[in-house]
């Protein structure tokens, strides 16, 4: 792995970490599934305009149009969906937390269904991020949470699983802010159906609403989705992935020093142990130097 895959895996994860806290201010003040469509429908339309300032087209290919319905409906509507109501009821370090499983989801569904070859290092590698979260969730649930959320923070991450491989192939044609912003424009739909039939609440206008707002739509919600395509089409779902590992670093500080969530002594060993796994997976992916022979 190159150091420009290394430094935007770090972003995405910084700034996609970054969402949970964000997410957690702007549930705080409104309707959660109406919120996050808005911000889909707004990101979804600057997306589509700057891919036809780039010349982009939305004339897709076949699979590049299907990774586009799947990834709107699986991360943006399912996910991200699920995650906005769940953090009605739990803390945003908890929910970064969970959502740092799908890599093992990911390795796991790629090897069944793609038949991909996990060297035993990274096999081990990933088991020991599961164990880093293991470790900082298991202090959290002793302490009392809500089952229900941590339910749809689950079924949540399964969905961004299939979404994450749903985009192998589908930056091979181009186009690729293009797909970004048609993507958005899916799930906004289809949340903006589910808000008009769940949803009842109220707005309370602040302005720490305001700015979680236009922050979750322009960095989460554009430049980290962006950045999170140009990684997969750099280094493949699997090890793209692998850098989820760091949400529970980032998603705990952030949200510790935004919302004063308590960091425990559990969330730091369970950072260090998750930082080995990240380091084995991606020394397992390195291509053995080859040997000189002589003639």
């Amino acid at each position: 792995m190159d150091i420009r895959a290394i430094i935007m895996g770090v972003s995405f994860a910084l700034i996609w970490s970054s969402a949970f806290t964000s997410a957690r201010i702007i549930v705080a003040s409104a309707p959660p599934i109406a919120s996050l469509s808005l911000r889909f429908f707004i990101s979804g339309i600057i997306g589509v305009m700057l891919a036809r300032m780039m010349g982009q087209t939305w004339r897709l290919t076949r699979d590049q149009w299907t990774a586009t319905l799947v990834f709107g409906l699986c991360q943006n509507a399912l996910y991200l969906g699920l995650f906005f109501y769940a953090m009605q009821t739990i803390e945003a370090s908890l929910a970064s937390i969970i959502a740092a499983t799908m890599p093992l989801m990911v390795a796991f569904a790629g090897w069944v269904i793609f038949k991909d070859r996990l060297k035993p290092m990274a096999i081990a590698g990933l088991v020991a991020g599961l164990v880093g979260v293991v470790v900082i969730m298991g202090a959290r649930i002793g302490g009392g949470v809500d089952v229900f959320g941590l339910i749809l923070c689950g079924i949540g991450t399964v969905a961004l699983t299939i979404a994450t491989l749903s985009m192998r192939g589908a930056s091979s044609g181009g186009n690729l802010m293009m797909i970004v912003g048609l993507q958005m424009l899916v799930g906004a739909a289809i949340l903006a159906v589910a808000a008009a039939f769940m949803e009842r609440g109220t707005v309370t206008m602040t302005w720490p609403l305001i700015w979680a707002f236009i922050y979750t739509t322009l960095a989460p919600g554009l430049l980290a989705t962006w950045i999170w395509f140009a990684l997969v089409e750099r280094i493949g779902a699997v090890r793209a992935a692998t850098f989820h590992f760091l949400n529970p670093f980032f998603g705990v500080a952030i949200a510790a020093v935004m919302l004063g969530e308590v960091i425990r002594v559990n969330d730091v060993i369970g950072v260090i142990i998750i930082a080995g796994g990240i380091l084995a997976v991606q020394l397992s992916k390195q291509e053995p130097k080859k040997k000189l022979t002589g003639l």
